[in-house]
């Protein structure tokens, strides 16, 4: 029985998990507990998506408008571009605008396979398994949230972005470094950045109606009632910047460009 029963003792359910460099890097969405200041005048509590790298506990992060799958893509891209390098792994519990199961959000997969990645949507109810951001959000709260204001979301992410610099110089317990020193080991596991631009934006395009007024979320925006009844592509960032153009202009301007050439002149050259 004594040789035996080394053999069927159960798994220890503590076990601590040890991540490679380069290996993988949570994502998870913070939402602070204050209303932020809008343009408009209304507040509102907006998201946070938060990235830490596994290996170094390197945090990123930044306020984003909405938890849509524009926005989640578009703050990933940030993020990742910040890190300088794109981890193997990125892992997200089920948030709609990722995916859920084996379905994943429209321009999810393409994303991904853009950055030679892979996704790891984790199963409901896990949250050990990245409970590595988990703890960064609730110290967030505690630690960088007190006493602190904001006039815009803008003003928050430079705020927040000062913090997490002294942040990701300060000691982890559980690695005995800080996440700044670790951070080169953690990128020479990662794989390079895409050598091609991405191109994330909210991007939809329309036939201009007759009250000439396109949707981007939820605000509308006035064209020149010239165009209605044309088709426009409506795009925005991050920051909202709303551009709506019509195609079939911008190709007729090109094309009349195209056509204008300018006179040639010669000159002859005597003995």
């Amino acid at each position: 029985m004594k040789r035996l029963r080394p053999e069927h003792r159960p798994v220890d359910p503590a076990a601590r998990l040890v991540w490679a460099p380069g290996d993988a890097a949570q994502c998870d969405l913070w939402f602070p507990p204050k209303k932020i200041p809008l343009e408009d005048g209304t507040t509102k509590l907006l998201p946070v998506l938060v990235i830490t790298a596994a290996h170094s506990r390197f945090v990123t992060g930044r306020m984003i408008p909405t938890r849509k799958t524009e926005d989640l893509l578009l703050g990933s891209w940030e993020l990742i571009r910040q890190l300088g390098r794109v981890p193997r792994r990125l892992i997200w519990d089920n948030e709609p605008g990722i995916g859920r199961g084996q379905r994943r959000a429209e321009g999810v997969a393409s994303f991904m396979g853009t950055l030679a990645t892979k996704l790891v949507l984790l199963p409901p109810r896990d949250p050990e398994s990245k409970g590595i951001v988990e703890r960064r959000n609730g110290w967030f709260e505690t630690s960088f949230m007190p006493g602190r204001t904001f006039t815009s979301p803008d003003d928050f992410n430079t705020q927040f972005t000062g913090w997490l610099t002294r942040a990701n110089a300060r000691v982890v317990r559980t690695t005995g470094e800080a996440p700044i020193v670790r951070l080169d080991a953690d990128r020479a596991g990662m794989l390079a950045l895409p050598p091609i631009p991405l191109h994330l934006d909210w991007r939809n395009r329309v036939r201009l109606g007759r009250d000439y007024y396109v949707r981007v979320d939820t605000n509308d925006y006035s064209v020149d009632p010239a165009m209605i009844g044309r088709l426009v592509d409506v795009s925005a960032d991050l920051e909202r910047d709303v551009r709506i153009q019509c195609p079939a202009l911008i190709d007729r301007e090109r094309e009349q460009e195209d056509e204008w050439q300018p006179a040639q002149t010669s000159t002859e050259v005597g003995q």
